[in-house]
């Protein structure tokens, strides 16, 4: 059961579910906040929940505010684009008779495409391009963990996620991969990797998740961190319900 109220001026989300804990999440762009909560919790006692935690809550939505955000892509000569955390240089190249590809050398990216042709044609170019650098090193990065942590991931899917960049699928043991990884280092793909595997031995933030992520990733608040304060995708922004997470009321990695 979802339900909506105000406190101070801040929209909060009220969602029962059939967890143990509670927790928030504030919500770009315009700082929303979702308050997960045990089905047996009163709505009296989330509100307090949520009052108890307001100093944490503005400080979310400023971190928020202050958070830079890529401009809308369209793909033209010049532009900026990353590739594994550094910025590259777009290079458009229109040529009748050769296939639409996209190649990185050094610091430039070189589009080549048929003249005339849309900015959903140069997207689909990128995105392909996208897809398969993740393709690359995805797999080396699964198995590497798999090994440490006695798991075995079944399949991993790469798409454009809105809300999230990555998802775990305990039931299928699968996972799920945000496109725009590839703007992040590689480093960072790496967390979001064994964030995710890490569900498959225990599916909730909880302490005991916490531990193990110390435990095998003793970097991983740092790179969380570096993760959420790099600037956002466009996309990322640009719904107004978007789910993406900041951080959970404990500080904890929200996917």
């Amino acid at each position: 059961m979802n339900d909506c109220f105000e406190i101070d001026g801040i929209k909060i989300c009220l969602i029962k579910k059939n967890v143990k804990s509670l927790s928030l999440r504030v919500k770009p762009p315009h700082g929303v906040v979702d308050l997960t909560v045990p089905e047996s919790v009163s709505f009296e006692a989330a509100r307090a929940f949520v009052i108890s935690r307001l100093s944490w809550i503005r400080k979310q939505r400023d971190v928020l505010d202050a958070q830079a955000r890529l401009p809308t892509r369209r793909f033209v000569e010049r532009e900026s684009h990353f590739v594994w955390g550094k910025r590259c240089i777009l290079e458009l190249e229109e040529e009748q008779n050769s296939k639409p590809s996209l190649m990185l050398e050094h610091t430039r990216l070189k589009l080549r495409v048929k003249p005339g042709c849309t900015l959903a044609d140069r997207r689909r170019v990128m995105e392909k391009w996208r897809r398969e650098q993740l393709r690359e090193v995805v797999p080396e990065i699964v198995r590497k963990w798999e090994s440490r942590l006695n798991v075995s991931v079944s399949a991993y899917f790469i798409q454009r996620m809105k809300t999230k960049w990555g998802s775990c699928n305990t039931t299928e043991r699968s996972i799920r991969l945000n496109l725009e990884l590839t703007q992040r280092p590689k480093e960072i793909v790496e967390y979001v990797i064994v964030h995710e595997m890490m569900h498959l031995i225990e599916p909730s933030h909880g302490r005991r998740f916490i531990e193990m992520m110390d435990s095998h990733l003793p970097s991983w608040k740092t790179l969380r961190d570096e993760l959420n304060s790099l600037p956002l995708p466009d996309e990322m922004w640009a719904e107004k319900n978007v789910i993406a997470d900041v951080a959970d009321e404990n500080g904890r990695a929200g996917l």
